[in-house]
């Protein structure tokens, strides 16, 4: 009686458990005192695209962008670092796409370049040095270490930056995940504008600024005369009544004299004057520092705000800005001032993202979905209900008790484990409550042959759960093994019936072999039944 007294105690308790964590999933409304508790749960059940609707993604990181952005970057720091050595050269630029390629005029400047080499730049890796008739051509490029680390890098920051994005863009139990060295998963359950977020999660948000070249024709920079270390970027308008969209061109330095990765803030603001939204910018103090020195530099002159190489605006100048503060306008709507804000926020992506695999599932499809799941789950469960009841009679009642807690203990578990129900998580549950009755008709037939032979209600039901636990647990464990295996390599709607089915094989193991157990032990010990209705 001691022993049975600890199991029912345990069985208790994993009831109580289990039907707390399933009332966020089956009452919307929690009372107040449930929520300031703290120590109760009040996550739901988590749904799947195949259920509420949503969408699916699958990007790939251009790793190898970032690769090129580092050669890029380390091209200019070269260039201004040999400037202030005074080291002389004639050429200087990215070749190949990953290599940089320096001509040096002659033998007393190699020198000097080997030496800043040495001191400022000794992570490049030295792949040629040979004459070319002008000078000394020497090619240095990133050792494979370096570029294995910066596109693993890359990948991983893209991941939190879309991950920044869409938490910020309001999006509820968001899954994103990496597949592989460079793909990245999003699902997105319960979007209702997709296109906005695709547009918000690929931009790339790279915001420069860049001075405007006002020296030179831009339109004889456009038929192809584009003055060195300079290029043309558009800056696109919309005419609010005629909804024309043009394109206006500028031609500016390609030197970057600030980027976003000095930005602390970025915020939607209403102009009081004209009663337009934009968007207000707040740099660090180093990112103040540098506005100010180049707004000091260049009054009267026109200041490119360049994100992603498309114009946002180009004011002029009229005097020093201090303070670390400015703004980006631009014809905004509202929805269109915010996404910009947020992307600024977020950070910049690393490299571009590209879309590999884009679907769409409407919450029309999602709600049919669900009916159809659980009309089957309905239907079949009470169909076994009926015919256990009626085939095993009194057993069979205990066997439809089992079965109701095995399928609250699933609920349980899919919300413990924050794990996502998908269609095909409703067939594993399906599924399960087969497996669960087979485990209860192996037991019952045992049983049975044993009050054949005659056997007292007690000795019949130790002699059939002995016989019967071992040939349970063999078929339970393997299966349980294949779904661990399918959990651990599958994908999408595999894994979610992998998750529902390694969470049933678990609850039905349990139901069968220790609760049908205890209230058998209980009828026969405490009521000293002397048939067993089986």
């Amino acid at each position: 009686m001691k022993h049975l007294k600890w199991k029912l105690f345990l069985v208790v308790a994993l009831i109580v458990v289990a039907f707390v964590y399933t009332v966020p999933s089956v009452f919307s409304n929690l009372p107040n005192w449930w929520r300031t508790l703290g120590i109760l749960p009040s996550e739901k059940i988590q749904l799947g695209l195949d259920l509420q609707g949503g969408m699916h993604l699958v990007l790939e990181v251009q790793t190898q962008k970032a690769v090129e952005n580092r050669i890029e970057r380390t091209v200019q720091d070269l260039r201004d670092t040999m400037r202030k050595a005074g080291v002389r050269y004639t050429g200087l630029e990215r070749v190949e796409e990953i290599q940089i390629s320096v001509r040096i005029p002659n033998e007393q400047s190699i020198e000097a370049f080997d030496k800043t080499l040495d001191k400022e730049f000794a992570w490049l890796r030295l792949v040629s040095r040979s004459h070319d008739g002008e000078g000394v051509v020497v090619r240095l490029d990133l050792p494979e270490q370096e570029v294995k680390y910066i596109k693993d890098m890359a990948s991983k920051q893209a991941m939190e930056t879309i991950r920044n994005r869409i938490d910020q863009f309001g999006v509820s139990e968001p899954d994103i995940r990496r597949q592989g060295e460079n793909r990245i998963l999003i699902q997105l359950p319960g979007i209702k504008d997709p296109q906005r977020a695709i547009n918000l999660i690929g931009q790339t948000a790279l915001l420069e600024f860049k001075l405007v070249n006002e020296d030179h024709n831009v339109e004889k920079a456009l038929k192809g005369k584009i003055p060195p270390g300079n290029e043309i970027l558009y800056q696109t308008s919309e005419d609010k009544v005629t909804r024309r969209i043009s394109k206006i061109p500028f031609l500016v330095q390609k030197r970057t004299y600030l980027t976003g990765e000095h930005l602390t803030d970025a915020r939607v603001q209403i102009d009081t004057q004209f009663g337009e939204p934009y968007v207000s910018m707040n740099f660090d103090r180093e990112g103040a520092r540098l506005f100010e020195r180049i707004t000091e530099a260049n009054v009267k002159k026109r200041l490119a705000i360049v994100l992603d190489d498309r114009i946002y605006s180009a004011p002029g100048i009229q005097e020093k800005i201090s303070g670390g503060e400015a703004r980006i306008t631009g014809n905004f709507t509202t929805e269109d001032a915010r996404d910009l804000a947020i992307v600024l926020r977020a950070g910049a992506l690393p490299a571009p993202v590209k879309i590999l695999e884009e679907r769409t599932v409407g919450p029309s499809l999602g709600r049919d979905s669900i009916e159809k799941g659980l009309l089957s789950m309905w239907v079949g469960g009470i169909l076994v209900v009926l015919f256990i009841a009626i085939y095993y009679k009194g057993a069979g009642i205990i066997a439809n008790v089992a079965l109701c807690l095995n399928i609250i203990f699933i609920s349980a578990g899919l919300a413990f484990f924050q794990a996502t129900l998908t269609l095909p998580g409703i067939a594993g549950i399906i599924l399960t409550i087969g497996m669960a009755v087979d485990a209860n008709v192996i037991i019952f037939e045992r049983v049975r042959e044993e009050v054949r032979l005659g056997k007292t209600p007690r000795a019949a039901v130790d002699a059939g759960y002995a016989r019967a636990t071992m040939t349970i647990l063999d078929a339970n464990v393997t299966t349980l093994i294949a779904a661990l295996v399918l959990f651990q390599f599958g994908t999408g709607p595999i894994k979610g019936f992998a998750v529902t089915l390694s969470i049933g094989i678990l609850a039905s193991l349990f139901t069968a072999i220790v609760v049908t157990r205890l209230i058998f032990d209980y009828l026969v010990f405490q009521k000293r039944v002397r048939h067993l209705s089986i």
